[in-house]
């Protein structure tokens, strides 16, 4: 048996930077995963400004593949509208490309510099303690992990989540993506939103992002409610890929590579972001941005949130990490997901709107507020017209969530 102050299931940016922290401060922390690293994960691998901000604020430095700032959001009708990129008080007028497979080895190995312990491990099963508690995490080989405060940053799934009683799967807000590489050179990231058939827009989108080395992220997902169900997504990317070829976006005899998915849970759904002494992270929490899917960010902050809940008093540390995430995340998941289950409820009228987004009329005078809301980003924004626009917005989609 181990005996740590904190351990941490899942190596990915969330749980790394927990680790990061923790051990940076004198913890005895251990970093467990199931996978050997370096590890790929399906990913945009665009981390966006609150990210950056995390690893500024750390001093930390990745092996990033150039700065992403403003977007391509492409309608429907193939007209496209760039959203700003802009300075907030609290995070840079940028985000970074970088592929997961640099990304999380780099901060896996920030973690491990700073003391935590690597372990390779499955967990399939936790010991319960007294009043809600988690003693320990078991692995498939039989060992026993334990700590004061177990941080799990173990994906959408989270077996540690469900092992501990905090997953409910009805009551998530599911989705699914895939994404490949493929040589290109991308000026602009671009997201892309379709029609499944004529003026009904397909319940997702799709993506083409910069990459390292000559070759491009492109991708596609779906919402899926709260049924997890089965998502054919190859023929998906497949008619993306051609129709991003006959627009131009990538050449004509452009083929992706081997292909990999994942689920993805979106807006804070499925699972309290803490119990007990258990503290999720991350996908485990459930911080994807449910309008356009950004993970990585939120995943960062949260991992931060959670150390710092820990060094401040492990007794309260659940209840603190539930209020810092609350203040950080709760206002604009909650709304960002009722005005994602109204999208996918009405078809049409979608497809309307996301036309008229992206109409010459239109665009210049709702980009700011677009990509100031849409990217989560409302809150510690810099005063400007879009800014409190975007702020209205978070406000009306809160009040929809409350009426839900």
């Amino acid at each position: 048996m181990s005996r740590y102050d904190a351990v941490v299931v899942g190596a990915g940016p969330a749980g790394s930077i927990a680790a990061l922290v923790l051990a940076r401060s004198g913890a005895r922390v251990a970093l467990a995963d199931k996978a050997a690293f370096p590890r790929d994960k399906a990913c945009g691998d665009l981390v966006g400004p609150r990210g950056v901000q995390v690893l500024m604020d750390l001093g930390l430095r990745v092996p990033d593949a150039g700065q992403g700032s403003d977007l391509l959001a492409v309608g429907p009708s193939g007209r496209r509208s760039r959203l700003p990129a802009f300075s907030g008080n609290t995070y840079p007028g940028h985000g970074i490309i970088v592929p997961r497979l640099a990304l999380d080895h780099a901060l896996r190995e920030a973690a491990l510099q700073a003391g935590a312990v690597p372990v390779r491990a499955r967990i399939i099963a936790v010991q319960p303690g007294t009043d809600g508690r988690v003693d320990a995490v078991i692995s498939s080989d039989g060992q026993r992990l334990a700590a004061e405060i177990i941080v799990a940053a173990d994906g959408a799934l989270s077996p540690v989540a469900r092992l501990a009683g905090m997953l409910d799967p009805q009551t998530a807000l599911w989705g699914f993506a895939i994404r490949a590489y493929v040589p290109a050179e991308v000026p602009l990231p671009l997201l892309i939103l379709l029609d499944a058939s004529p003026w009904r827009i397909y319940p997702g989108y799709g993506w083409l992002f910069p990459g390292a080395d000559g070759q491009a992220n492109v991708g596609i997902g779906v919402g899926l409610g709260s049924s997890r169900g089965q998502a054919q997504l190859r023929g998906d990317l497949a008619r993306l890929v051609a129709l991003l070829g006959q627009r131009g976006d990538l050449g004509g005899d452009a083929r992706p590579g081997p292909v990999m998915g994942g689920w993805l849970r979106m807006g804070g759904t499925g699972a309290p972001p803490a119990a007990g002494n258990v503290l999720l992270a991350g996908d485990a929490a459930g911080l994807i941005n449910p309008l356009q899917g950004e993970g990585i960010g939120p995943a960062m902050v949260s991992g931060r949130l959670a150390a710092e809940a820990v060094l401040a008093g492990p007794a309260r540390a659940a209840a603190a990490y539930a209020e810092a995430i609350e203040a950080a995340f709760g206002q604009y998941m909650a709304g960002a997901s009722a005005l994602q289950r109204v999208l996918l409820r009405k078809p049409r009228t979608t497809s309307a709107v996301t036309r008229l987004l992206t109409a010459p009329a239109v665009r210049q005078a709702i980009a700011g507020t677009w990509s100031i809301y849409w990217n989560g980003l409302a809150d510690g924004a810099r005063p400007r017209p879009s800014a409190w626009t975007a702020r209205a917005v978070q406000v009306v989609a809160g009040r929809l969530a409350g009426h839900a």
